[in-house]
């Protein structure tokens, strides 16, 4: 079983239009939406959703109004304001990092701290195979524990069907959420735009993959918008020891297919279609 995680610097680069058209391609893989902060895979592939299960990333402190005394001590402790003193005090959730001091130092049994739901997670179907995505509550935490849970339950699938591919849409940017995406991972390739600002996040990506020892690949989608800056991330990226893999066309055929609740490689043969194919290739070569 092989693992192969789509990144980029930041969003909007076409990350996932790419992963959706390899879960098309791949002839046996196990799709795994890592993006949890901002999930859109679904959005392409239309899955069926055949499990639902609650994620929890850490617990949190609620007072008992029966219980407590008003004594203080909570408020005292709490190094995060989070204790808004009254008869009963209040634990503002927003404010509370869950640490649990409060809980341990209340004479009273008056605090509660209990785990905490901050999202959920899902085993679909889709024309594809199987998939495992989440979706991380509104302003909630944990979400690189999230896509360690998410990655783990898409690679325990793939070892039950025989899957021989996990393919991963990864989150944006160089934070815990890709760290945990492509840790221990057999490729990695990063999805980049030629502009100023794709040079300097493909460079903060490519050592963050360098310094987890996995194999970095790069592709430039939308290359023809700007060829002399295309050369330039690929002269780069051979300073940098990364593979060029291969560069897609701006193509408005991506959108149109999209529009139809299509992949590109779905809509047609032509266009960025054939030089996602071609990308492909180079990839599972």
């Amino acid at each position: 079983m092989k693992e192969l995680v789509v990144i980029s610097g930041k969003g909007g680069t076409g990350k996932t239009s790419v992963v959706a058209s390899f879960g098309v391609l791949a002839e046996s893989c196990v799709l795994a939406d890592c993006d949890v902060d901002a999930s859109d895979l679904h959005l392409i592939l239309s899955p069926t959703v055949i499990r639902t299960e609650p994620f929890s990333g850490g617990s949190g402190a609620a007072i008992l109004p029966e219980n407590c005394t008003a004594c203080g001590t909570c408020e005292t402790v709490c190094r995060f304001q989070a204790v808004i003193p009254g008869d009963p005090y209040r634990i503002d959730p927003i404010a509370c990092e869950g640490c649990g001091v409060c809980a341990h130092f209340c004479p009273e049994p008056a605090i509660d701290f209990s785990p905490r739901i901050n999202g959920q997670w899902y085993v679909s179907e889709t024309r594809c195979g199987p998939m495992v995505h989440a979706r991380l509550g509104i302003a909630q935490e944990n979400s690189g524990k999230l896509v360690s849970l998410v990655r783990s339950h898409a690679k325990r699938i793939a070892g039950e069907q025989g899957k021989a591919l996990v393919l991963i849409d990864g989150s944006p940017g160089i934070g815990c959420p890709v760290i945990a995406s492509i840790t221990g991972a057999d490729r990695v390739l990063v999805v980049t735009e030629p502009t100023l600002s794709g040079i300097h996040d493909l460079e903060r990506v490519a050592r963050l993959t360098r310094h987890f020892g996995v194999q970095t690949a790069v592709c430039i989608n939308k290359w023809d918008l700007n060829e002399t800056m295309s050369l330039r991330i690929e002269s780069q990226a051979a300073a940098w020891n990364l593979t060029v893999a291969g560069r897609v066309r701006y193509d408005p055929a991506v959108t149109v297919a999209m529009v139809h609740g299509k992949t590109i490689v779905e809509h047609t043969d032509q266009g960025a279609a054939a030089d996602i194919r071609r990308l492909w290739n180079q990839l599972t070569e």
